[in-house]
């Protein structure tokens, strides 16, 4: 797959990284999932790389992820501090 520039790329922020706050977390069945694209596609965050795998150290929680997935394969569940 070629990499597409006008994609960011998430990195550490002043406050540090950005999944430390987060309440719910992104679970992807990957039976169900097509890889279609969308979640990363529609991620504020690029938090979701090529290969559909979800950055835990960079991801809100945010949830557009599993609400655009047209095959629901990815569900949020909450996180275990």
């Amino acid at each position: 797959m070629s990499e597409r520039l006008a994609m960011s790329r998430p990195k550490k922020g002043a406050s540090g990284k950005t999944g430390s706050w987060r309440v719910f977390k992104p679970v992807v069945d990957k039976e169900q999932c097509n890889a279609c694209g969308l979640c990363a596609m529609y991620c504020p965050d690029a938090a979701i790389d090529e290969e559909l795998e979800v950055d835990l150290e960079f991801c809100k929680g945010c949830g557009i992820c599993a609400r655009e997935c047209p095959k629901k394969a990815i569900t949020m569940e909450r996180e275990e501090k």
